[in-house]
């Protein structure tokens, strides 16, 4: 059986794998939070409370880029149709 396993194992990512990827993601975002405005998260939470109200919010994707000196806020809201 351990040939076997040897091969599957490869297939499937283990279970601590696919937990330290999420764990840098999330490490990854909280420290792009912090370099944000304070105001930011209450912005967030504001702008999903609006378009909740017309699209799915599980579908809307919010993104924020630095700059040197600026910083954009992205949103991708697929708006459905009439």
């Amino acid at each position: 059986m351990g040939l076997l396993d040897y091969f599957r194992k490869g297939a499937e990512p283990d279970s601590a794998d696919t937990a330290r990827e999420r764990l840098k993601v999330i490490v990854a975002h909280q420290r792009h939070q912090r370099n944000g405005p304070e105001y930011l998260p209450e912005l967030q939470r504001e702008l999903m409370a609006v378009l909740a109200k017309y699209v799915p919010t599980e579908e809307i994707a919010i993104r924020l880029d630095h700059d040197d000196e600026l910083a954009v806020l992205e949103l991708n809201v697929p708006l459905p149709p009439r």
